[in-house]
């Protein structure tokens, strides 16, 4: 299942493209692919997948991880959210849990990507997972919150991994 665009015009980056943008050279996700998300030259651009939860998660067994490698350009601020809301039949939320945006100081000023995780438990009665992505530009007319390789692993149910 693919991402719909809520908000803005996000931008799939090569990495080959340069001028600024995260290379393979830099820190990142390895293996990488050829492109990373970025913001566009939105304000704020938002990407959201609703992905069902599959049966067998109420006996509160079934763990989640949801990870991303997330970053941004230089010394800027701007950066992107992650984060996941499960929700119950009727859509009310039941759990959430948000990772980035990556700051400046913690790509120590540099354009890079920075892998981020969090693990719990899927909340019983989960009957859907929403994902979202949220770059937020903080200056300059280019909206330079970046993301690749993100995920959301289920993890203990019967037959497996979803």
């Amino acid at each position: 299942m693919g991402w719909t665009i809520r908000q803005g015009a996000p931008a799939l980056v090569a990495y080959s493209l340069g001028g600024g943008y995260p290379t393979p050279s830099d820190p990142g996700p390895a293996p990488r692919g050829s492109r990373f998300f970025s913001g566009g030259n939105s304000p704020v651009t938002e990407l959201v997948q609703d992905l069902a939860v599959p049966a067998g998660v109420d006996a509160g067994s079934v763990r989640y991880t949801l990870g991303g490698w997330l970053g941004g350009y230089l010394g800027q601020e701007d950066g992107v959210q992650l984060s996941v809301e499960f929700r119950d039949a009727k859509g009310a939320p039941l759990a959430l849990s948000v990772l980035g945006p990556v700051t400046s100081g913690e790509r120590a000023a540099r354009t890079a990507l920075l892998q981020r995780s969090v693990t719990s438990t899927v909340p019983p009665g989960a009957r859907s997972a929403r994902v979202r992505l949220v770059f937020t530009r903080a200056g300059g007319t280019s909206n330079d919150g970046y993301a690749d390789a993100v995920s959301l692993v289920l993890t203990g149910l019967a037959g497996g991994v979803a």
